[in-house]
């Protein structure tokens, strides 16, 4: 199938399936004019790829794991990949332990200068 209708089939852009190509993560074939082409099992590695970037993997982290990790589109793990994703969910909880801390110290400040936070803004809540 050409580049076209492996984006419709998977929902990704062209650009980020020839990105995927270019790093190892697909096969794809040339074409006599020089257009790839890619297989059917081309649909589940992007679509997988894809579910791994939303999960906050790089693609050089993804090059890593083993090659069950892209054949099929499953929240299942490999157990060769469960290490890469607990230490993905322990640098989330990082993050999310500094930027606490963070926005302490920015309710400190805008308390001592007088700049009262109506209740709601003082509570966690999700970005607009």
């Amino acid at each position: 199938m050409n580049i076209g209708e492996l984006a419709r089939r998977t929902g990704s852009s062209a650009r980020s399936i020839r990105h995927y190509d270019k790093a190892g993560l697909i096969a794809s074939h040339r074409r006599d004019n020089g257009y790839r082409d890619f297989g059917d099992e081309a649909v589940p590695q992007v679509m997988q790829v894809a579910r791994m970037i939303r999960l906050g993997f790089s693609l050089e982290e993804i090059s890593t794991f083993p090659p069950c990790m892209l054949r099929q589109v499953t929240n299942a793990v490999c157990p060769d990949a469960l290490a890469a994703h607990r230490e993905r969910l322990a640098e989330v909880d990082r993050q999310l332990f500094d930027l606490a801390r963070l926005r302490e110290r920015l309710l400190t400040v805008l308390d001592a200068n007088d700049s009262p936070l109506p209740s709601t803004e003082r509570a966690p809540h999700e970005p607009s």
